[in-house]
């Protein structure tokens, strides 16, 4: 993230958790006290607006996990917020790191900023709060207990709204999104992906696949797999075991949920940091009676499904909007992770929602939107409006306008703006 000094004390206070932890195991080894990270600039702060300012995110970024002391690290491409790297982004992402490993010499140096007194509070801090979310965690039945409960999700959650609130008053400067704005950018090249030819490619290898391995060899280690997870072995170990037979990812997950049943996540919408934060906003308070009067009108408040299609499973931007539109009144409904379009045009039509908001960011909104519609229209469902949200380059707005989208929200779009839009788009339909 971008909190300088704070990022370069979340990785000292890990490494001295992490010590305290294993300590406890007596281990016989000192290394086994050593904690190794690796870790990845953030997408998060990546913008769609001004987008050659991500390159000087990212370099920070890289800079506070190196000063931190990690071991392995991943820079962001700029161009993220926007469509999946180009060549050029990549190649200065990686340059990124050659010039701070080569140029800089920071990493010559194991802990350049120790003996700060601002640093050392810094971390003694995260220290101490870290620990109590530890014991909480460990009071609740362990890290499994709570992921089954949804707690760290909705930390999350609610930390991205809080941030998002902060951005969307102003408190938060983006530079080139909320303040210092340019009136126009240059274009930059992007990525672009023919959904359908790589569909194509990876069908027919896949038909290869199958035709050439040995069928046998294959259901033997998936059936080793699910005997494993009913507790008969070590389920790594089996999944390892069934891709050297050349098993799929998908058999694979296929034999772990015969035993385990699908993962269905807990979902709660993060509420009242928005309402909070815009308590005393003309704006904010405008569009909430709008909505008001919407529902005594209609006897039911607008209602919209936020859908996550495809092999996408970044939701906390779906979810911080979901919760951010449901404080001023609209209906939402979140649907499951990793919905086929057929899937979350039925799910529109059993709960007879207005709208469908798609949230799209692993580049597959040139297949996945126009199949939703598509699915609409089959069902005779045209009155259901589709919007979409997330990583969308500009250049495939006509091309989704064309099929039936009715507006697009990209990274940096304000959310008050969206609702507003999202609303007149209802209320013209009905």
């Amino acid at each position: 993230g971008m909190n300088f000094f704070a990022e370069i004390a979340k990785l000292r206070a890990a490494r001295l958790l992490w010590a305290r932890l294993m300590a406890e195991f007596k281990p016989k080894l000192d290394k086994s006290l050593m904690l190794r990270t690796h870790c990845q600039t953030s997408g998060v702060s990546l913008q769609e607006q001004d987008p050659l300012n991500n390159v000087v995110r990212t370099a920070f970024e890289a800079l506070s996990a190196v000063l931190g002391g990690t071991q392995s690290l991943h820079t962001n491409s700029y161009d993220e917020a926007i469509a999946l790297p180009s060549d050029q982004a990549a190649h200065i992402a990686r340059n990124t790191q050659l010039i701070l490993q080569h140029e800089t010499r920071i990493s010559d140096v194991v802990d350049p900023l120790a003996g700060s007194y601002y640093l050392e509070s810094l971390t003694d801090q995260f220290v101490t709060k870290a620990w109590a979310l530890i014991e909480e965690i460990e009071a609740a039945g362990g890290m499994t207990q709570a992921v089954i409960d949804g707690l760290p999700k909705q930390r999350i959650e609610e930390s991205a709204a809080r941030r998002q609130a902060a951005i969307e008053k102003g408190d938060q400067v983006i530079v080139g999104v909320n303040q210092f704005k340019r009136d126009q950018t240059e274009a930059i090249e992007v990525r672009e992906i023919d959904n359908e030819e790589v569909l194509a490619a990876q069908t027919a290898n896949l038909k290869t696949l199958k035709s050439t391995r040995n069928p046998e060899a294959v259901r033997a280690r998936l059936q080793a797999l699910e005997d494993a997870a009913k507790g008969q072995g070590n389920t790594l170990e089996r999944a390892i075991e069934a891709a050297r037979a050349r098993a799929t990812v998908g058999e694979i997950s296929q034999a772990l949920e015969n035993v385990f049943g699908p993962y269905r996540p807990v979902t709660r919408l993060v509420r009242g940091i928005f309402s909070d934060a815009f308590a005393d906003d003309a704006d904010f308070t405008e569009l909430k009676t709008r909505i008001h009067n919407f529902t005594d009108r209609k006897g039911r408040a607008p209602k919209i499904l936020m859908t996550k299609m495809g092999q996408d499973g970044h939701d906390r931007g779906a979810k911080m909007i979901a919760g951010a539109f449901a404080d001023l009144g609209f209906d939402i409904v979140m649907g499951d992770l990793f919905q086929t379009p057929e899937e979350a045009a039925n799910l529109a039509l059993e709960l007879k929602v207005d709208l469908i908001g798609v949230s799209t960011q692993a580049a597959g909104h040139k297949t996945l939107v126009p199949g939703l519609i598509q699915a609409l229209d089959r069902a005779r469902a045209t009155h259901i409006e589709v919007v979409c949200g997330g990583v969308i380059p500009e250049q495939d707005y006509a091309f989704l306008h064309q099929r039936g989208v009715r507006a697009i929200f990209g990274p940096g779009s304000s959310v008050l703006g969206a609702a507003r839009k999202i609303l007149t788009l209802i209320e013209q339909h009905l």
